[in-house]
Formats: structure tokens, C-alpha cells, sequence
């Protein structure tokens, strides 16, 4: 996060207020570990009331109700996914669509980040919950309205089977995210993430052990070029 001229930065943060010109995505706050202090700091710049919006990622439900009921009330915080933002970008033009499938309702925290993250970036999303491929139906089932999509993110725990299952069964482009659910040899995830990379579906990308918000902004740089191509 790289110090401009003409820009106020807190203390020991440097915002990289530049990155969306460079890159078309805007800095974002990982939470986690940091400091209440900076936080506060943070919330204080970020929010309705200061009309500058920004998003925050695994910020922790005990520590964002600790802060001031104004900070709380000028904040749009969803506690499931530990995610918050005073209010979204603009819709993005090219006006694509992206599906969120989770195999299970333990999957939700990752899942909801992703469609957080969408949201913030102004990209319309259809959430599909509880999809696994334990129950074949399900995902038989919401197969025709995932299909039409431009992207899907594919939220999956335990062996993750339903990656290789859409992947056998879909064109677009599928983002695989792996969850840290299951019991003790699904190890916080590895499992789901070695299944993942050795799927014999092709052309699948994989991204980090809960990492919603890579996924979402993997399909927002997708999208871009969605956007390029239309043009």
C-alpha cells in the first residue's frame, strides 16, 4: 500500500488510493489481526457519514459491535461473512451475472464473502446454497438457472466433489474455493483444496483455503475483460 502526494493516511496504514486506476480493483482492509485502534481509524475515514466507502474483509462480529454505536450505524456490516462497506460502487457496465454454489450451509461464511465482495464491486450475483453432490438432486436442480450465468463460484468443503461434477457440466468460467469444514482428515481444508487441483474437469481455477474474496475479485478482473471484448 504505496504513500501518494495530497492524501491523508493513518498512522502505520498506507493506502494505495491509486490501485483502482491501476488495476480497475480499489484497495480493500483485511481485518484480521489487526489492531482495534487502526480499525477505528479506518471505520472513522470509511463510512456513510464521510460519503468515502471501502470494504473490509474478516472484520469479526465481537470486535465490530465493540466499536461506538455511530460508527455501527454509518456501516452496512453483514456478520456471517464478516464483511462490511458504507455503500457499493456503481453497477458495472457490462452488466454480467456470476452464481455462487456451496456444497453445504457450513460453507456460508465463505460463500456470503465472495457475494459480499461482489456486491461491493457493483456485480449482480445469485447465490445457490446447499448444492453438495451427497444429494445429486440439488445441484441437478439449480443446474438450469447456474447455467445462466457468466461466471460461477464454486464455495466447497470435505473432498469437494461438486467442483469436478459442474466442471464436467458447465461452460463458463468456473473459480474453485475450498473451505476449512469437515472432520479430522479433511484438514482444515486441505483436502477440499487437493481435490480441487487434481480434478479431472479441466480448466478450473483454484483459489486459497476460504477465500471468497480472491474468488469474487478474480470474476471482477474476468468481467473487465468481458467488458473489453463488448465494446
Amino acid at each position: 500500500m504505496n504513500k501518494i502526494p495530497n492524501e491523508k493516511n493513518i498512522d502505520h496504514v498506507q493506502f494505495d488510493y491509486q490501485r483502482k486506476e491501476r488495476i480497475g480493483l480499489p484497495e480493500a482492509v483485511f481485518c484480521e489481526k489487526k489492531e482495534k485502534s487502526i480499525l477505528l481509524s479506518l471505520l472513522k475515514e470509511f463510512n456513510q457519514k464521510t460519503q468515502k466507502s471501502i470494504l473490509f474483509t474478516r472484520l469479526a462480529p465481537e470486535i465490530f459491535y465493540s466499536f461506538p454505536l455511530e460508527i455501527q450505524n454509518n456501516i452496512n456490516y453483514h456478520a456471517l461473512s464478516q464483511t462490511a462497506f458504507a455503500f457499493p460502487l456503481p453497477k458495472h457496465s457490462a452488466r454480467k451475472k456470476v452464481a455462487i454454489v456451496s456444497a453445504g450451509t457450513c460453507d456460508a461464511k465463505v460463500a456470503w464473502e465472495a457475494g459480499r465482495t461482489l456486491e461491493y464491486l457493483g456485480i449482480n450475483y445469485t447465490m445457490f446454497e446447499d448444492c453438495g453432490v451427497a444429494g445429486l438432486w440439488r445441484i441437478q436442480k439449480a443446474l438450469p438457472q447456474i447455467q445462466e450465468h457468466d461466471i460461477v463460484i464454486v464455495v466447497a468443503g470435505l473432498d469437494a466433489a461438486l467442483v469436478s461434477v459442474l466442471g464436467g457440466l458447465i461452460a463458463k468460467p468456473l473459480l474453485a474455493v475450498p473451505t476449512s469444514i469437515g472432520y479430522g482428515m479433511a484438514k482444515a481444508g486441505e483436502s477440499a483444496l487437493s481435490s480441487m487441483l487434481i480434478s479431472c474437469a479441466s480448466g478450473i481455477s483454484v483459489f486459497n483455503i476460504d477465500n471468497g474474496f480472491g474468488a469474487a475479485q478474480a470474476a471482477f478482473r474476468i468481467i473487465n475483460l468481458f467488458q473489453k471484448v463488448d465494446q
